[in-house]
């Protein structure tokens, strides 16, 4: 803490006590609470954020080292509504920073031979498993749960894989791509709602197209949360493309790779888990494009 301690001094700020909370450290001191981490490689990305007039995350003093920010106090707030509170400063996020591009051949190809590669390879292990699972005259209480939703994983892997051709299809036509401004490591712990909202940890933010802050929350809370309403208000404020769509629903459709071992609690447990991902997202993506289908209709 000496180094942390030097840094505070250089800002007139007198630590009384240290609490360390994985990598940062919330410092109460003689002029209020601050939370300091080491200094990211990327931290210039807040610079480019207030050139895109966002200014929704906490104030900083950018040391050497650290980073420094006043510790925030959140207000107290129903999960649900803190989860769509924070999808509206993603989709602002998303807004004040998208920019398009021109891509080659070689940019959408090379996500739909990844994809490619990755249903091919989840298709080969889930076979693989199972064929040894038939084998044997007793299972045990995972492999019966493997062995009965079975057909699940490879729906959804055939789903993905006939989707990923309409992608490519669409994507093949395009001559620009949107990109923007990705937080890339979204979930609710990284939302506070003080007097104004604000995402914090910054670290992973990269440019990219705009689903994937979208895929690696689904990933993260896909089942704390019903993800219609939370689709539904991103796309009021920034409606997704239709290739970005089809993309975002085969991402969230790829089962995991399911790694089982001796702990036989934690294999029924983490299967049981994946079952239920793959129930709830072929259930999202049925009800949302019948949904679609209804609102064109009206609209005819």
């Amino acid at each position: 803490m000496r180094q942390i301690n030097e840094v505070l001094k250089k800002y007139e700020l007198k630590p009384n006590s240290y609490k360390k909370v994985g990598k940062i450290v919330i410092v109460d001191t003689s002029n209020g609470k601050y939370v300091v981490k080491e200094k990211e490689k990327n931290s210039q990305i807040y610079d480019y954020l207030n050139s895109r007039s966002f200014r929704y995350y906490p104030d900083i003093i950018n040391d050497d080292k650290y980073e420094i920010t006043p510790y925030l106090e959140e207000i107290e707030m129903p999960l649900e509504q803190k989860m769509l509170d924070m999808i509206d400063l993603v989709s602002l996020l998303h807004n004040k920073t998208t920019y398009y591009k021109e891509v080659d051949e070689d940019d959408y190809k090379k996500i739909f031979e990844e994809v490619t590669g990755n249903i091919e390879y989840l298709n080969s292990y889930y076979l693989d498993i199972i064929s040894v699972i038939e084998t044997k005259v007793y299972m045990s209480p995972s492999e019966y749960l493997l062995a009965r939703n079975i057909s699940k994983i490879f729906s959804s892997l055939n789903y993905c894989k006939s989707e990923l051709d309409i992608w490519l299809t669409i994507i093949e036509k395009k001559r620009k791509q949107r990109f923007v401004v990705l937080h890339n490591n979204l979930e609710t712990n990284h939302f506070i709602r003080n007097s104004n909202p604000y995402l914090i940890s910054w670290d992973k933010s990269k440019i990219d197209i705009p689903i994937f802050d979208l895929y690696k929350l689904y990933k993260k809370e896909s089942l704390d949360y019903d993800f219609e309403p939370i689709l539904k208000r991103y796309e009021a404020n920034y409606p997704m493309l239709e290739e970005e769509k089809i993309l975002f629903f085969i991402l969230i459709s790829l089962p995991d790779k399911v790694s089982l071992n001796s702990n036989e609690y934690e294999n029924t447990k983490q299967i049981s888990k994946q079952i239920d991902i793959l129930f709830k997202t072929e259930k999202l993506i049925s009800e949302y494009y019948s949904k679609d289908k209804q609102k064109d209709k009206n609209n005819k």
